[in-house]
């Protein structure tokens, strides 16, 4: 798996006429390395592959990172990085533009005086296609979500505020395998549903209110992403009639996301869609998941991806905001397949009334 995915990293190498690449971004050093840990850089070049790291983490670094030749700083991460590279003969060396910080840069540059320093390249497109062990581990991420959601609608009652609720789950999905929140958990009630981000706060849920729960666990360092809004009590006609509407875009979604279909082609039938209801929504439909819970490709009207492909995982979430009344989202994170997609965020998506 390792020797894959530093082979394609070779190839980008190649293609940019570059003898090395130095790694520094934490998601990508454990994507082509497996190491799960900070303060490292690697050094990859068409033949080698090293790790830099201190006394903290070499252990960790050999067990983690077994196909790497582990190298311990004691003097300073970047000195040794830029020693290793002249230890190679490293003449054009490229780096990640889109995760390198300037000083960082700069500092590596001063130190590589002679050699070439200024191709940036972004190797986050390398992990778009996922292979069986990545969707193993976000399959598992999606079940403890899933857990999560069973668990939390018979939790929750009108009096309890977002946090409560959101803390709830939280620990709920930790003591379940997970490492922790995919991002600060979106618990938005009553007229808060009408920001699509509004983290938990300390508002009061109450009796005929909807609650929409943006969450999702981490397993293996990989992502899930599942919102789901329940109503407390029975719905109102404007509220059944809104989430119609929007399971309505989000299954019409699912039998759009396939291989060969543009990002710009779903969003905009999905939106569509919603439009037969005078309804639509302001942000993308969807994004890639992963190591890092927003990644590309994604759906929506300024996509760039022209085609999708199979062993992408991206999510499906329209929702409705109305500004002094709420809203509602649902999404699920899906996979796709040679001959569609599959959700793997299963909870019920059905409108469930909290009483």
């Amino acid at each position: 798996m390792i020797q894959r995915r530093l082979s394609a990293l070779r190839s980008l190498l190649s293609e940019h006429r570059l003898d090395a690449v130095v790694v520094t971004k934490e998601v990508n050093l454990h994507y082509f390395s497996g190491f799960r840990g900070d303060d490292t850089t690697l050094v990859i070049t068409q033949d080698k592959a090293f790790i830099v790291t201190d006394s903290r983490y070499t252990e960790q670094a050999k067990q983690q990172a077994p196909e790497f030749t582990l190298v311990e700083q004691k003097d300073g991460l970047l000195k040794k990085t830029a020693d290793v590279l002249a230890q190679e003969d490293a003449k054009a060396i490229g780096f990640e533009g889109n995760a390198m910080i300037f000083d960082t840069y700069a500092k590596l540059r001063e130190l590589l005086k002679g050699r070439t320093f200024e191709t940036p390249l972004c190797l986050d497109t390398l992990r778009q296609i996922k292979d069986e062990g990545e969707i193993t581990m976000i399959r598992k991420a999606c079940e403890i979500a899933d857990a999560a959601f069973d668990d939390v609608i018979h939790y929750m009652k009108a009096g309890m505020t977002e946090i409560d609720v959101a803390a709830h789950m939280e620990s709920f999905m930790r003591a379940h395998g997970s490492e922790g929140p995919s991002f600060t958990t979106i618990m938005a009630s009553g007229v808060r549903g009408a920001l699509p981000h509004g983290v938990a706060t300390d508002k009061v849920i109450e009796e005929g209110e909807f609650v929409t729960m943006d969450y999702g666990a981490i397993y293996g360092g990989y992502h899930s992403d599942i919102t789901r809004t329940v109503v407390m009590g029975a719905p109102s006609a404007r509220q059944r009639a809104l989430y119609d509407a929007v399971l309505e875009a989000q299954k019409y979604a699912l039998t759009l996301i396939r291989p060969g279909a543009s990002g710009k082609d779903v969003d905009a039938n999905v939106r569509a869609k919603l439009q037969e209801h005078d309804l639509g929504f302001g942000h993308g439909l969807g994004h890639c998941v992963g190591l890092e819970i927003h990644e590309e490709p994604r759906l929506s009207p300024k996509s760039t991806c022209e085609s999708l492909e199979p062993g992408i995982v991206i999510t499906d979430e329209p929702g409705v905001y109305i500004p002094g009344f709420g809203g509602l989202r649902i999404e699920d994170t899906v996979l796709v397949t040679p001959d569609g997609c599959e959700p793997l965020t299963k909870a019920d998506k059905n409108l469930i009334e909290i009483h």
